[in-house]
């Protein structure tokens, strides 16, 4: 009967529709690629690192392993990039001396005090925290971790979530001990908005951090491209027991880069052995997180 079946005009637009339906629901239920996680073995722990990126994964576990297997002492390492969603650790919860990165941890600590107070940081306190971070500057550290006081540092540990933290006996601020995670949680802290530090104390954190000292400026920046702003914070401490400590924290920043690590080690026979593994391994973070991607 006429009108019973369709023409073949409509048939195809009604199967056309169909599919374009198809695909827009497709589209609109499509998840993000699934991240891919990796291990590569150092002694007896594992670099593990997961992405987005494909390929990054492997690539990064593998390339950290080679670049710290064989080397004396311990280290540990923790990371992130944001742009490619990416993460690893090596040994992230291993406890260390904190040596001077400590110091960004006293900022930290008094900035919160400082908001906690609805006030800026004083003109003292803006002299001593930028001797602190740029020279690395140990008798304005001895008067602010004097100021800020045990009590208020726990208080800023536990806001950040920095629970394996724990302050140096009495006034030994550079025995305070720390991890590769925590260290992490910080640089996190700084580099995105969170109820802990406001914008205007992570960007004086930030800008202190990037001002400091060329002589200082080793260890997580080896190897970062030139398109990144980079901030940076070492640390250096020998003592009888397990040798020099070296550890280096860096947030990178600008030219598309948002990523962050941080670098710990002990028993180096030398500074120096502390810096070549630290650098080693930053080297190796820095040149696989800034290769090109495939077109």
């Amino acid at each position: 009967m006429p009108g019973t079946h369709p023409s073949r005009r409509a048939t195809r637009g009604l199967a056309t529709v169909v599919a374009a339906g198809a695909v827009l629901t497709a589209f609109a239920t499509a998840t993000p690629a699934e991240a891919s996680t990796a291990a590569a073995s150092v002694g007896g722990s594992q670099v593990t690192c997961t992405s987005q990126r494909p390929g990054l994964a492997g690539r990064l576990s593998q390339d950290i392993a080679d670049a710290l297997r064989g080397r004396r002492g311990a280290s540990a390492l923790a990371l992130y990039d944001r742009s490619t969603k990416t993460s690893c650790a090596y040994r992230a919860d291993a406890a260390f001396d904190s040596a001077s990165v400590v110091k960004v941890t006293i900022l930290g600590a008094l900035l919160r005090q400082a908001a906690e107070e609805h006030r800026r940081p004083t003109p003292h306190e803006v002299k001593l925290t930028t001797a602190m971070i740029t020279k690395s500057d140990n008798a304005s550290t001895n008067t602010l971790w004097h100021q800020v006081g045990a009590a208020r540092v726990r208080h800023f540990l536990a806001l950040a979530e920095m629970r394996d933290t724990v302050p140096g006996p009495k006034g030994y601020w550079g025995r305070t001990r720390i991890t590769a995670a925590d260290q992490l949680k910080l640089l996190r802290l700084l580099t995105s908005d969170n109820s802990v530090l406001d914008r205007d104390a992570r960007a004086y954190a930030l800008r202190l951090m990037n001002r400091v000292i060329p002589g200082q400026r080793w260890g997580a920046p080896a190897g970062a491209p030139s398109t990144t702003t980079v901030h940076v914070k070492n640390g250096w401490l020998p003592r009888e027991t397990n040798g020099w400590r070296v550890h280096s924290l860096g947030v990178f920043t600008g030219g598309g880069h948002d990523y962050g690590m941080a670098v710990l080690s002990h028993g180096n026979r030398t500074m120096d052995d502390g810096v070549a593994t630290v650098e080693a391994a930053a080297r190796a973070v820095n040149h696989d997180l800034n290769l090109p991607t495939a077109s």
